[in-house]
């Protein structure tokens, strides 16, 4: 499965930003997804996840202003990003996800940078 995200850019705190995350081949469907962040100096951290099912979880500090859905049809994963905060700065991965651990090789990213 490749991954390719997109919609990243320069946005002002409290603005939004809508990413996207569109995966070749045919499970996309059965397989959790997840959008991971890598801030500067950081290591990478789980942001959000959705089941197959459609089930979502979230991490606390995003919880209440990142959604993220999926359109199997479209085998397209979204992050929406509200109420940005300069510490949403990052770059913005989406991955498989199995046993709580990332499934497929990584794609480029997408930055994600709020000013202040």
């Amino acid at each position: 499965v490749e991954l390719v995200e997109s919609g990243g850019g320069l946005v002002q705190a409290g603005g939004s930003l809508r990413l996207s995350c569109v995966a070749s081949g045919s499970t996309f469907r059965a397989y959790s997804m997840a959008w991971y962040r890598q801030g500067p100096g950081k290591q990478r951290e789980s942001v959000a996840i959705i089941s197959s099912g459609g089930t979502t979880n979230y991490a606390d500090s995003v919880k209440g202003r990142f959604i993220i859905s999926r359109d199997n049809a479209k085998k397209t994963v979204l992050l929406q990003l509200n109420s940005l905060k300069p510490e949403d700065t990052a770059v913005y991965y989406c991955n498989g996800l199995l046993g709580g651990r990332p499934l497929f090789s990584w794609g480029q990213g997408t930055q994600v940078t709020v000013s202040s």
